[in-house]
């Protein structure tokens, strides 16, 4: 199932934020999208998963345009975790997740009630959250908070999964224990991943290709070895970083000036 896009534009408030981006994402690969703040990279998450319609050119799924499909039809194909979800105070773990189970519901068509309870219990057990189930959500740590989104988002049994900036405000353990969920679930279900994400190590780590966007734009698209370089953060970011590999032999790019303090 390849998402793509055809000649993006977004414009908010006479504001352009995209032009023209072509751009496809890649069935079963894990997909960060990196840039600047500003640079429309939530822009584009919103458009691919159709959280915003208002847009030119086209946004495609299998070739299929997806302003031409019904909410239910495409949320049981994608699920988003779009930046700083809420939910009412007095709602359980449980009960949240079992929200993602929504786009197998209608007025005309009961809901299957096996088939949700596996689902919930499965996106419970694979978020490792099963323990927390009767716990009201807003009691939750933030890594607690986050994980059982990413429940939620993933009972919809989606075959894409979209998340902006699934790490921010958590801190180093929490950040891995997320990102290493994203990969599992990645690697044992092939299920494509597209994540916004601002820390460019993970990137690195748990990326197969890597778009960069710029000047509202695609500025690179590719693997996390082919993009991710000195020079290219040098060039997006205004950044001068040292690269070397770590004991799991991972590249790590560490910033260590910006680039005109550099050149000074």
């Amino acid at each position: 199932m390849v998402l793509e896009t055809k000649n993006l534009g977004v414009t908010i408030e006479n504001n352009e934020i995209l032009r023209g981006v072509n751009v496809a994402f890649s069935e079963g690969k894990r997909t960060s999208i990196i840039g600047p703040n500003g640079a429309g990279k939530s822009t584009l998450l919103k458009a691919l998963s159709s959280l915003n319609t208002r847009y030119d050119g086209q946004v495609l799924l299998d070739g299929a345009d997806v302003r031409a499909m019904g909410r239910q039809e495409l949320s049981k194909k994608l699920a988003i975790l779009p930046q700083g979800a809420t939910a009412p105070a007095d709602v359980t773990v449980g009960q949240l997740v079992d929200f993602g189970r929504f786009p197998y519901r209608s007025w005309l068509r009961p809901s299957d009630p096996k088939a949700d309870r596996e689902a919930v219990e499965w996106a419970l057990d694979r978020t490792h959250m099963t323990g927390y189930k009767d716990r009201r959500v807003a009691v939750l740590s933030g890594g607690e908070r986050q994980r059982a989104w990413i429940a939620m988002a993933l009972a919809q049994q989606p075959q894409i999964l979209l998340l902006d900036e699934p790490t921010t405000y958590l801190d180093i353990g929490h950040q891995l224990e997320v990102m290493n969920i994203v990969d599992e679930i990645n690697r044992d279900y092939k299920m494509t991943v597209i994540m916004v994400l601002h820390d460019i190590n993970h990137a690195l780590q748990y990326s197969d290709e890597i778009v960069v966007v710029k000047n509202h734009g695609i500025f690179a698209h590719g693997t996390p070895k082919e993009i991710l370089t000195v020079d290219m953060l040098g060039e997006v970011f205004g950044v001068k970083a040292d690269i070397f590999v770590n004991s799991q032999g991972i590249s790590v790019l560490s910033p260590v000036s910006l680039v005109e303090e550099a050149g000074a």
